[in-house]
């Protein structure tokens, strides 16, 4: 029976749902008994023979691992669709990320990426908005977003809260949005917090002829998070931010389902992500876990920066982003291949320790389809928030125009200061 999961001359068929794993066995355990316990726990297996198993499940439902580089640990496995409940990110992670992690037969594992058959793709609805619906939005078509997030992450009352995101839009940022741990502290009521800033939001549009986005972290108990998005929605506010792995999948689909009532834009907060993701021999990857955040139709997601103050390499932010904007995603080292047949790509969005000296690279590397949020590296200019959303603008103008920030700053003063303050940090 073991070794009916192995065969490596398999080639995986379209309706197959592949996963790649690195394996580390445990000392004494081969890799192939280490992938075969694996394969057999994440599917129709368990620890012994059993008079249950029929031939007939055997047939049907037996995966296939056909893949397995000894050097390097990585595993793939073919998985028939038929194991997986359509529409139902909580039954696929119970299944391939679920009791995997405790086997004695393995060290560590590392839950690396999928490739999704297109019945699978099609049973999720995506984002509703994605990159263009945001920019219709916001009636910006040709450059990245400039965003900021209120600081301090909490402490603020509802009052000075709304008067520091005003002076963010007013400088020029198009966005604003709440920290992930601010939501209904009794220093600042959530409700109080989304009417104040609205208003001022309302303000700033009249002031600056901009649009303007204000993001609400809506993070609660399901219910809960229901009753945030009605409120937000009956004040006039067009976004809704949610910690999605703090509240886990299931909240995350029934929030999606609700929102097609309300057509809000939905921003992913990430916090919490490392917990699974820093480890490299161990956890699941934030690509896998961002191809799951479009499945569900998330609108924003967090990818990491390559710079600043968060962890993670270039190579792997880019692998990110091109899995949520791209509509064909081919193979690469760490990486299956992927279709996502016409769903809706979703704004990813840097953000971490940026400051305007950052954008040039952003920019290099990003592209205009990257939405740029600066917490400190607004609200620590030296001139305060209002100019330091300048500089943050400023930056992104003078890359468009093909300068650096030095020459622009030469007629940009609050962009100068800006460089003058944290160049040598970069």
């Amino acid at each position: 029976m073991a070794e009916g999961y192995v065969d490596l001359g398999y080639s995986p068929d379209d309706d197959d749902l592949v996963c790649m794993f690195r394996v580390e066995p445990a000392e004494g355990i081969s890799l192939r008994e280490a992938a075969v316990h694996l394969t057999a726990e994440s599917s129709i297996g368990t620890w012994t023979d059993v008079c249950t198993m029929k031939e007939s499940v055997l047939t049907r439902l037996k995966p296939t691992i056909y893949s397995m580089d000894e050097a390097r640990g990585l595993v793939k496995v073919a998985y028939p669709l038929e194991l997986f409940e359509l529409g139902s990110v909580p039954q696929f992670m119970s299944s391939v990320t679920g009791n995997v992690y405790g086997m004695k037969a393995i060290e560590n594992l590392r839950f690396m990426d999928m490739t999704l058959p297109k019945k699978y793709v099609k049973s999720f609805p995506g984002p509703e908005h994605g990159i263009k619906g945001v920019r219709k939005l916001l009636g910006v078509r040709d450059r990245p977003l400039v965003g900021t997030i209120i600081k301090p992450k909490v402490g603020l009352p509802p009052k000075d809260h709304a008067r520091v995101a005003y002076e963010a839009w007013v400088g020029g940022c198009d966005i604003v949005k709440d920290d992930e741990n601010l939501t209904d502290q009794r220093f600042n009521r959530f409700d109080a917090r989304v009417k104040l800033t609205l208003q001022a939001l309302r303000k700033a549009e009249n002031e600056t002829g901009e649009r303007k986005a204000y993001m609400a972290n809506i993070t609660a108990e399901t219910n809960e998070m229901l009753r945030r998005m009605k409120f937000v929605k009956k004040n006039g506010g067009t976004y809704a931010m949610v910690d999605v792995l703090t509240i886990g999948p299931s909240a995350l689909q029934t929030v999606r389902e609700a929102n097609e009532d309300m057509s809000l834009v939905l921003h992913a907060h990430r916090a919490m992500h490392a917990a699974l993701t820093r480890n490299k021999r161990h956890g699941i990857t934030m690509l896998a876990l961002a191809k799951l955040y479009r499945l569900i139709g998330m609108d924003q997601l967090h990818i990491g920066t390559a710079v600043g103050k968060m962890e993670g390499p270039q190579e792997e932010v880019m692998g990110i982003r091109d899995e949520i904007v791209s509509d064909d995603v081919p193979a690469a080292e760490d990486r299956l291949p992927q279709r996502w047949w016409g769903m809706k790509p979703v704004f990813p969005v840097a953000s971490g320790g940026l400051h305007p000296g950052h954008v040039p690279k952003l920019m290099e590397f990003m592209g205009n389809d990257v939405i740029i949020q600066m917490g400190g590296g607004i609200h620590g200019h030296p001139g305060g928030t209002t100019k330091g959303a300048m500089a943050a603008r400023q930056a992104v103008d003078a890359v468009r125009d093909g300068k650096t920030l030095e020459e622009y700053g030469g007629t940009h003063p609050e962009l100068a200061e800006a460089v003058r303050k944290w160049a040598p940090k970069q």
